[in-house]
């Protein structure tokens, strides 16, 4: 393991594995970069594997609360992206899918390929988005996350799904054929991204990176492949 400090309150815990086409993991809400072990497992001998914990999760620090905006989590994940010198596939899942999308748009140079796991845009509706926000908060209780963290999931603006269209990097998509939350998801990413493969897990749910990780692994080495 080693450490970045993006600012003086924060170090996050990152792992650095194999060589080649670098790919930085960003884990979900509530999990931690050891997610990814059993992908960078069977990638790592085609791809340089990036995977760190976002703050307050996992080995990173517990920021005080105020300080886990999405604009916080970028930054922290450019400190990532930053430790590689050229541009890199961004592969994230749920939460961490949607991080990916928000720094592709922010910062395009410094990407060549979005995997999106399980992961959604946002929302446009406001009553969409405030059921989501409540079920955050619900659930940061049943988990008895850090005080404030629960503000690095929620929603303020439909800024990435209003954005989408912008991204002209290629995509792929990996979904579990349970996973019917973010199943949608899928049909919105291929609408207005440059999706080149959507890839259904069998007998899989939201953690399909966790419980299916050579098939999670083949899916991207295959897109890695083909984008060049």
């Amino acid at each position: 393991m080693t450490e970045m400090q993006p600012d003086s309150d924060v170090r996050l815990a990152i792992d650095q594995r194999g060589n080649g086409t670098p790919v930085v993991f960003t884990h979900g809400w509530a999990d931690t970069r050891q997610v990814w072990h059993g992908v960078v497992e069977a990638l790592y001998g085609r791809s340089r594997c990036i995977s760190w914990d976002l703050r307050g999760h996992g080995e990173s620090t517990i920021a005080p609360a105020g300080q886990y905006s999405r604009a916080h989590a970028l930054q922290d994940l450019l400190s990532v992206v930053d430790l590689v010198d050229g541009p890199v596939v961004l592969a994230g899942h749920s939460l961490g899918g949607y991080l990916s999308l928000a720094f592709a748009l922010q910062h395009p140079e410094k990407v060549t390929g979005l995997v999106l796991i399980a992961a959604g845009p946002g929302f446009r509706k406001q009553d969409a988005m405030d059921a989501w926000n409540a079920s955050v908060d619900r659930s940061a209780i049943d988990l008895g996350v850090p005080e404030g963290q629960e503000e690095i999931s929620k929603h303020t603006d439909s800024w990435v799904i209003d954005h989408l269209g912008d991204i002209d990097c290629p995509a792929l998509c990996i979904i579990g054929e349970r996973d019917k939350r973010f199943a949608a998801s899928v049909e919105v990413f291929e609408k207005h991204l440059d999706v080149r493969a959507s890839v259904t897990v069998a007998d899989a749910g939201h953690m399909v990176h966790f419980k299916k990780p050579t098939e999670v692994a083949d899916a991207i080495a295959d897109f890695i492949a083909a984008i060049g």
